[in-house]
């Protein structure tokens, strides 16, 4: 059941002993929404825990170091920027039919929560969680608007993708006229310049990986878990990669692939105009959104990559 803002906000009032459950493969904007709910949960007096099915990677840590997961047994079930349970990880098993409130903004979101607060015109996951923070009139705590603002900025591409809304710039120019405190310029340093060395390995091997298809429209990038191995890059280092697919001009259609276990790949797919990649990636038991979602193939390299491009064409045409 779709609700508003004030059904979000008896719900969370009255809730007790919450886990929030994030997405696996974690990113910004799911860290960010899952430990910014987690603040405003316990503005309420309310305890939680966020989980998360992967490892969170050491460059958020500034929004988990510190934070206290309590140990209860759980009466609350919220899930934050998961479209699908599928994308819960090991965490699907235990809670994907459990979930009392799901708070996303993806357009693919299967409506699987009893119910579900979702504005799929909104930047990100933390941007729904700013404006119901506002509507409820909780306080927002230093924390809190590092967390959202992270969330923000990261699913926005730094305020560049078309993702980006006027209430996106807003909530950046509040937060930046609200809290001194929280050195911004080193957020954004921190999520879109500093790289490993590993990742600046494999951005210098990027051209060299870029095949293209369908007279240059699609380009897949697809790196395999010996090509990690060898190149000493690790999981969490491949994040944010997926829009260099795009570079390529005349490129429509651009897509990461990433094996993720033998024979799976995660693949991520980009759209640079028209095309409405979270369809495509329905096709292939995915979702997301319009110019940028994902899905997962299983199979060896080139029978993934042939289902992508079979996908890709089938929607060109």
């Amino acid at each position: 059941m779709y609700i508003g803002y004030s059904e979000a906000e008896t719900f969370l009032r009255n809730c007790e002993d919450a886990v929030i459950i994030t997405h696996q493969s974690p990113d910004g904007d799911c860290i960010g929404a899952g430990y910014g709910l987690k603040d405003i949960l316990a503005e309420l007096g309310v305890r939680s825990r966020v989980v998360c099915s992967d490892e969170i990677p050491q460059r958020y840590s500034f929004m988990t170091d510190g934070i206290e997961n309590e140990d209860f047994e759980p009466k609350t079930i919220i899930a934050v920027d998961i479209a699908d349970t599928k994308l819960m990880g090991r965490y699907e098993e235990i809670y994907g039919s459990k979930v009392q409130l799901c708070i996303d903004h993806h357009e693919s979101n299967k409506n699987y929560a009893e119910m579900t607060l979702l504005r799929p015109k909104a930047t990100a996951a933390c941007e729904v969680i700013y404006n119901l923070a506002k509507y409820m009139e909780v306080n927002i705590s230093i924390h809190c608007a590092t967390c959202l603002y992270t969330g923000i900025a990261t699913d926005s591409g730094c305020f560049k993708y078309d993702c980006t809304t006027p209430r996106a710039h807003e909530i950046a120019a509040e937060m930046k006229r609200c809290y001194n405190e929280i050195n911004f310029a080193r957020i954004n340093r921190y999520m879109f310049e500093v790289k490993t060395k590993g990742r600046m390995i494999l951005e210098a091997k990027f051209s060299d990986l870029m095949e293209d298809y369908i007279g240059g429209k699609l380009v897949i990038v697809a790196v395999t878990m010996d090509m990690m191995e060898n190149m000493g890059i690790s999981a969490p280092e491949m994040e944010g990669l997926a829009p260099i697919t795009l570079q390529l001009e005349d490129t429509e259609v651009g897509v990461l692939m990433r094996e993720r276990e033998p024979g799976e790949f995660k693949c991520s797919f980009r759209s640079a105009d028209e095309i409405n990649v979270s369809e495509i990636c329905q096709t292939l038991g995915g979702g997301g959104h319009a110019k940028a979602a994902g899905c997962t193939i299983k199979g060896d390299v080139e029978t993934a990559k042939a289902a992508v491009i079979a996908a890709v064409e089938k929607a060109l045409k």
